[in-house]
């Protein structure tokens, strides 16, 4: 299989044309320039892109964040067989933290 350029042997510019000629990297390699030459494209399909957003936190702790959850369905597996026998038409309480669980959907 022969490369493409193969058609443009003899022809002074290979198809790239004499004026802006076929450089390596015309406009920077990768992201380069969001802030300068690439301003206009970046503003207009990335707002956002570049700046900070919120407050810093600056000792941030995952766990303080988890709460585990259990469906409203589940709980009945918290019962005690005693306490569901329970005679005179009362319910149970559940208290689900004992379980591990810190909130009921």
């Amino acid at each position: 299989r022969n490369k493409k350029n193969r058609k443009s042997r003899g022809h002074v510019s290979a198809g790239h044309g004499r004026v802006g000629k076929h450089r390596k990297h015309p406009s920077g390699r990768g992201n380069a320039g969001g802030q300068h030459h690439h301003r206009i494209m970046m503003d207009k399909y990335h707002p956002g892109y570049f700046g900070k957003v919120g407050m810093r936190v600056f000792h941030w702790k995952k766990s303080t964040r988890a709460c585990p959850t259990i469906n409203v369905d589940h709980v009945h597996n918290f019962v005690r067989k005693e306490d569901a026998a329970a005679k005179g038409g009362k319910l149970p309480v559940v208290d689900c933290t004992n379980f591990g669980y810190f909130k009921l959907l």
